[in-house]
């Protein structure tokens, strides 16, 4: 019986040494798999790091990209604007070369200078009165100044003024300039790499068209930056028409002697040398008529008597 209870002990101990050896072995199995899945998710992750890397980099720039693009438009809308302003002033005047002369000096006084002046005289009978028109151009922060001061010469008539905006349009020009030196640039590098004739003369050709273009550029881009930089003010001047005044007129009996006879010897004179000149106007007829006519009466007389 005590060897009974013996064998059952030691085969208990076996089994629990079988069962601790399996559970062993399944944690160390287990351990393993979850090991080799650890390296296996870490080889994934190294293997997706560069290319989300490369997607971070990415948005990186595009984010870098997107910020460039806001700082220049920012720096656009910080700018001053380029403004062109114009405007054109009708006015009533009674002295138009007063007028004019103090315009001339308005606009030398301001630091600006009258680019066209044109001036016409009308005239009607005994009455004569002139307009024209004068062309001033004023520093751009003179405007408001020079315009209170125009309006001062006289009567205004009517009044317009206007306007334009063009700070994109100087944008716009300077960026097209600054890729075209570029692009010359780039061109005369060729131009001093190139080896054979063909390639000097096409080179030559690209950079004739471009220099073209460059020029063409900055012709209108001076343009635009002289227009903002002086305003133009057309001032169109004009005196009204004077009434019209009859001459006047006196009876012939009211003459004082003196002149009454100084005007007759003036006609005496005058019908003098009208007679001059209506006797060398008919003396040539007279000769071409009278001589033939002479003759004839000779030849007739002679005949008449030879009967």
């Amino acid at each position: 019986m005590a060897r009974t209870r013996t064998t059952l002990l030691a085969v208990c101990c076996v089994l629990l040494l079988v069962l601790a050896g399996c559970s062993g072995g399944g944690d160390g199995a287990g351990g393993g798999v979850a090991q080799r899945g650890g390296s296996e998710d870490l080889a994934a992750t190294a293997t997706a790091a560069p290319e989300d890397t490369a997607a971070a980099d990415a948005t990186g720039a595009g984010g870098e990209e997107g910020t460039a693009g806001d700082a220049t438009g920012a720096q656009v809308q910080r700018q001053d604007r380029q403004l062109i302003r114009t405007a054109t002033v009708r006015l009533r005047v009674d002295d138009y070369e007063a007028a004019r002369a103090n315009l001339t000096e308005l606009a030398a006084s301001t630091g600006g200078y009258v680019s066209e002046s044109t001036e016409n005289v009308n005239g009607e009978g005994n009455r004569t009165w002139t307009e024209g028109r004068v062309v001033l151009r004023v520093p751009a922060g003179n405007y408001s100044g020079a315009m209170e001061a125009v309006t001062a010469q006289g009567e205004v008539v009517s009044r317009t003024e206007g306007t334009q905006d063009v700070t994109e349009q100087v944008v716009d020009l300077q960026a097209r300039l600054d890729s075209l030196e570029a692009e010359r640039d780039r061109l005369r590098e060729l131009y001093q790499r190139a080896n054979d004739t063909e390639e000097v003369l096409a080179v030559q050709r690209e950079l004739s068209d471009v220099q073209t273009e460059i020029e063409r550029v900055e012709a209108r881009l001076q343009s635009l930056q002289r227009r903002v930089t002086y305003s133009t003010i057309t001032v169109e001047l004009f005196e009204p028409s004077p009434d019209y005044e009859p001459p006047e007129t006196s009876a012939w009996y009211d003459t004082p002697l003196v002149e009454a006879f100084l005007s007759s010897i003036d006609g005496v004179v005058v019908l003098a040398r009208s007679a001059v000149v209506l006797t060398a106007y008919a003396l040539p007829y007279a000769i071409a008529v009278g001589v033939p006519l002479t003759l004839l009466a000779l030849l007739y007389r002679r005949r008449a008597d030879l009967v």
